[in-house]
């Protein structure tokens, strides 16, 4: 697949401040769910899932190591390229999910497994709440499937956006300009 072309202006919702793929853009991926991609955002090279929003299309999360490298802010307009890449890194893991798999040994034996991508999946689906008491539970309930041998979590929509802090019953808020 020859690389993805695009510009995108820089929003902010909360305290966080996010790229939105243009809809031509995301339709040239794979998947409407979560797409690990490679590329650089006005030179910058970086490597990440695209989250999505809910609505058939794309974002990410520009961290402070991104925009610094980027020489973006909020409300820039940036260049865009991407590809997307069969290779997952490893996620990095919630404490509390890193908790849950130090006390099963037999959840956690599975766990190390699965490939990358399963385990983004599975924190993706444990985060996918804003209600701690609802987190909890899809803790206990992903260790309870990993002992039983289920390597991905299932029947839960894959295409909308599991951030809490951004979005809301799986769609992502709308963005403000900075």
């Amino acid at each position: 697949m020859s690389a993805i072309r695009f510009e995108a202006k820089l929003f902010t919702i909360g305290t966080w401040t996010i790229l939105r793929l243009p809809e031509a853009a995301s339709a040239k991926l794979p998947s409407r769910g979560q797409t690990m991609v490679e590329g650089n955002i006005n030179g910058f090279h970086f490597q990440m899932p695209l989250e999505p929003d809910g609505k058939w299309s794309h974002w990410l999360k520009m961290d402070d190591k991104l925009r610094h490298g980027a020489h973006a802010e909020a409300g820039d307009t940036v260049r865009v390229s991407i590809e997307p890449s069969k290779v997952w890194p490893e996620p990095e893991v919630p404490a509390d999910i890193q908790k849950a798999l130090a006390a099963d040994e037999q959840a956690r034996d599975l766990w190390t497994k699965i490939t990358p991508m399963a385990r983004w999946e599975w924190i993706r689906w444990t985060r996918a709440t804003s209600r701690q008491e609802t987190r909890n539970r899809r803790i206990e309930v992903a260790m309870s499937k990993l002992r039983s041998g289920e390597r991905r979590p299932c029947c839960w929509n894959r295409n909308l956006s599991t951030e809490p802090s951004v979005s809301k019953n799986g769609v992502l808020l709308e963005p403000k300009p900075a």
